[in-house]
């Protein structure tokens, strides 16, 4: 009796050693690393899905639109989800983003695609349009403190683009806005051909 208390005892006791290392290795790291791309972000291969109706009603109300012009779910979701979130150079979390930042973590989840990190690098990777061509998920760039393509943003509709603002946070905003249409230097559509890589580093 005692040699099989013993035996059970060793089962349990290994047993629970077994559970415990699976357990340790299925938790996630409490800060990501994010030099190597290593972000908490939703992904799935790109697929129109259908706006929540209170969404649509939100962002067409917003944009001056039609609800039924808001089609693509997964964009506006994501609009929602990071809405109002703080300016923060260098961001790329609830905390804090910054315009390029938005921007990648904005092509990764809703488009599935990966782009560069920096201002700088994601202007490299479009295929220019005029104005009058832009369409939604577009990126349009601007030329603040005399830097070219210093800020970016995504168009949407109707002249509306996302974008995270210094003073502001992530907001939509229209691009011929006076404070910012000055500003306006070029936009295009992601080259989705484009061998670009996922960047560390601030706007």
């Amino acid at each position: 009796m005692i040699s099989t208390r013993c035996y059970r005892l060793l089962l349990f006791c290994a047993a629970i050693a077994i559970f415990s290392s699976c357990s340790h290795k299925l938790t996630p790291r409490k800060s990501a690393d994010y030099s190597n791309g290593a972000i908490p972000v939703k992904r799935g291969p790109y697929v129109l899905e259908k706006p929540d109706k209170s969404i649509a009603e939100k962002y067409s109300t917003m944009m001056g639109i039609n609800r039924g012009d808001i089609q693509n779910g997964r964009l506006y979701s994501f609009i929602d989800e990071w809405y109002g979130t703080p300016y923060r150079f260098g961001g790329l979390d609830k905390d804090g983003v910054d315009c390029s930042g938005l921007v990648y973590l904005l092509e990764m989840q809703v488009y599935d695609q990966s782009v560069p990190r920096t201002c700088a690098t994601q202007v490299n990777i479009i295929k220019r349009k005029y104005e009058e061509e832009l369409q939604e998920g577009d990126l349009v760039f601007f030329d603040f403190d005399g830097k070219q393509y210093s800020h970016v943003g995504v168009y949407l509709q109707n002249g509306y683009f996302v974008h995270a603002s210094t003073r502001k946070g992530v907001i939509i905003a229209r691009l011929r806005d006076n404070g910012i249409y000055k500003f306006f230097s070029r936009a295009g559509s992601v080259m989705v051909d484009s061998t670009a890589t996922a960047q560390s580093g601030g706007q």
